[in-house]
């Protein structure tokens, strides 16, 4: 099939910033291929609103993910809800034989990750995890250059950012908060997270789980797992870390690692503060030739990736270029693979397993960022 005459229809469970920002907007922009046919939250107003912004058709609602899960309607389930309900929902839409597509995190435990990927084998579904910025042109463009390196030398990672509300009220999108949610709903969110949490930190890594823990796990889970994941894609799974420094719940939420590969390192570095401005990256440095692939922020649409590549020419001579294939956007090159991966049977490179390797970097993060701490109260008693 191809899209002249197979439109996917897609179910949207959470209805929140990211829908309403980027799922939606790129869905509709995207009406040759898909059509948003149902959402799901458990605040009725969400529903409401996002119902409206949906073109083509008017989408059916409900609060009920098992009722949108085993909908006839419903091709794809998008996951782009809470990160605590990413893994039992995925599951639910498995079981109803759908294609998952899941917002990073997939899961934020091992064995989480492992009951996904086990659902998918029993399942006529399959699942696609949401890491947008392995889909942008100028990363792809990226990691072929680097490929073609003689050897690496070494390499950054880099993402530091303001707060996402300094470009969301630029993105033209006028998304909208809600809070008509039920005592129960966010207690249930709050016992899932704290059970998700325990078993991730304190079972899985044998870590007490606390308020510095808890912050920086989900710092990793989020605006980590982009940096990790397309690091990976890049360079592969790092051998070890040998040193990192953690955000305190209290302070600043900077982190840093130094990650060790075969024959080279690579340091990583991110953070939010108060500056509004995007600026993440990655860099590599090979022999003759430095690649650095620049991402900017998603929440504003059309905003370019771009390859920078500075090198030794045969001659001698020394050129920097800045290369921008297209300003075709991240969501909507991902929404392209999704489409491919239903309608045409293409293969996902962001598999269930893939994103496991990044819960797995996680603890090695943690684990080496916690034994650097109890190395400095030594020096400091």
């Amino acid at each position: 099939m191809t899209a002249g005459n197979k439109i996917v229809r897609v179910g949207i469970i959470g209805c929140g910033e990211i829908t309403q920002v980027a799922h939606i907007p790129t869905l509709n922009f995207l009406s040759d291929y898909f059509q948003t046919t149902y959402l799901c939250d458990v605040s009725p107003n969400a529903l409401t609103h996002c119902s409206k912004k949906v073109t083509g058709s008017i989408p059916r609602t409900t609060p009920d993910a098992e009722t949108l899960c085993s909908s006839p309607e419903v091709d794809v389930v998008l996951i782009a809800n809470s990160d605590a309900f990413h893994v039992p929902h995925a599951l639910l839409a498995l079981t109803h034989n759908k294609v998952v597509f899941i917002e990073k995190p997939m899961a934020l435990s091992l064995q989480d990750a492992d009951r996904i990927i086990e659902a998918e084998k029993n399942s006529a579904g399959k699942v696609m995890v949401g890491y947008m910025r392995r889909y942008a042109s100028g990363f792809l463009d990226a990691v072929k250059e680097i490929g073609d390196m003689d050897q690496v030398r070494y390499a950054r990672v880099r993402d530091i950012v303001g707060p996402n509300a300094d470009f969301v009220k630029q993105s033209g999108t006028f998304p909208k908060v809600f809070g008509d949610y039920k005592d129960a709903d966010v207690k249930g969110l709050e016992e899932r997270m704290e059970g998700i949490l325990e078993q991730a930190i304190g079972t899985e890594l044998g870590v007490e789980v606390n308020g510095d823990t808890a912050v920086q796990w989900r710092h990793l889970g989020s605006l980590g797992s982009h940096d990790l994941s397309a690091m990976r894609e890049v360079l592969g799974m790092p051998v070890s870390v040998l040193g990192a420094s953690l955000c305190r719940a209290e302070g600043p939420p900077f982190w840093s690692a130094l990650f060790q590969y075969p024959s080279f390192a690579v340091s990583y570095e991110s953070g939010i503060d108060e500056v509004p401005r995007f600026d993440a990256s990655i860099e590599v440095f090979g022999g003759n030739k430095t690649v650095k692939v620049c991402f900017d922020s998603p929440y504003v649409k059309g905003l370019p990736t771009t390859m920078h590549i500075r090198e030794k020419l045969e001659d001698g001579s020394f050129r920097e270029s800045v290369v921008r294939k297209t300003y075709e956007d991240a969501y909507t090159l991902e929404m392209k693979e999704l489409y491919a991966f239903v309608v045409e049977g293409k293969r996902a490179k962001t598999t269930a397993e893939d994103a496991r390797k990044d819960v797995e970097i996680f603890g090695m993060i943690m684990k080496a960022g916690l034994e650097g701490q109890a190395g400095l109260n030594k020096l400091e008693n």
